[in-house]
Order: structure tokens, then C-alpha cells, then sequence
């Protein structure tokens, strides 16, 4: 071996995948898959026989969670998927900003201020008026494959 230095220049991140593999065929209605790099809820999974050719075929239409437009893919049963690894998280909300930002507290005491609003009209429309009318709110923030959005919103009670 040399005594050379060697240096690497990775940019790959470091820590978990964004997705992980699970055959088609166990994939099921409400579960979570990868369809043209979108993260999307199953919706509709239909299942043909196999054919000439021996291999069963899984159509499966899905929701992308975060843009809400509808995605369709066909792959055969026996074949992996990727499904992407979904969590959901809640925060209290502190403040919006003028951008449409929102200034959220973790769990440990820091905040998080790079989530905008929510493109929804409904849950947009709630949120701003129970930070108007000075409510104590949580919102909950679905995360999956480097994508973050609110999706939903709790009321925990006034502000003493």
C-alpha cells in the first residue's frame, strides 16, 4: 500500500435511503409507493392473470402526497417497487411570515422556519385564522423523499 492520502468527494448525503424495496405484489390499498419519482398514496391496486409470458401484472394508480395529481404505473407482481419512507411529525406553530413561511417549534426547543404555507385553500384558510384569532396550534408536517408539506392542523387550545 502507498502512503498517499486519499480524499473523496461524495455528494451523496449521508443517512437513510429515501426508499426501500417491497415486491409488488404485497403492495396494498392506503400503502405507499414510488411511481415516476413521485411519493404516492395507493389508491386503486387491480392485479391480472399471467399471461403468455408467466408473469402477473400489478396496476396501481396513485395520489402523489404532496401535489395531490393523480399517477398510474404497471409493474409485474414478482418485480420490487419502491416505496418511499413516509413520516409524519407534528410542531407547534409560532408565527407565519409575511412570505408565507411558518416558524415552527420542535420537539427539542429549536424552530424550523424553512416549511411554507400549505398550498390547500381549506387548511391554509384554517390555519390563518386560528393564528389570527390566537389559538394555540399543531400543525402536522408529512415528510418523504427530501419533500416536506403541512397536511394537517390541531387545535391544542387558546393561549393563556
Amino acid at each position: 500500500m502507498s502512503d498517499e492520502e486519499h480524499h473523496f468527494e461524495s455528494k451523496a448525503d449521508a443517512g437513510a435511503s429515501k426508499t426501500y424495496p417491497q415486491q409488488a405484489g404485497t403492495i396494498r390499498k392506503n400503502g405507499y409507493i414510488v411511481i415516476k419519482n413521485r411519493p404516492c398514496k395507493v389508491v386503486e391496486v387491480s392485479t391480472s392473470k399471467t399471461g403468455k409470458h408467466g408473469h402477473a401484472k400489478c396496476h396501481f394508480v396513485g395520489i402523489d402526497i404532496f401535489n395531490g395529481k393523480k399517477l398510474e404505473d404497471i409493474v409485474p407482481s414478482s418485480h420490487n417497487c419502491d416505496v418511499p419512507h413516509v413520516n409524519r411529525t407534528d410542531y407547534q406553530l409560532i408565527d407565519i411570515s409575511e412570505d408565507g413561511f411558518v416558524s415552527l417549534l420542535t420537539e427539542n426547543g429549536n424552530t424550523k422556519d424553512d416549511l411554507k404555507l400549505p398550498t390547500d385553500d381549506n387548511l391554509l384558510t384554517q390555519i390563518k385564522d386560528g393564528f389570527g384569532e390566537g389559538k394555540d396550534l399543531v400543525v402536522t408536517v408529512m415528510s418523504a423523499m427530501g419533500e416536506e408539506q403541512i397536511c394537517a392542523l390541531k387545535d391544542i387550545g387558546p393561549k393563556n
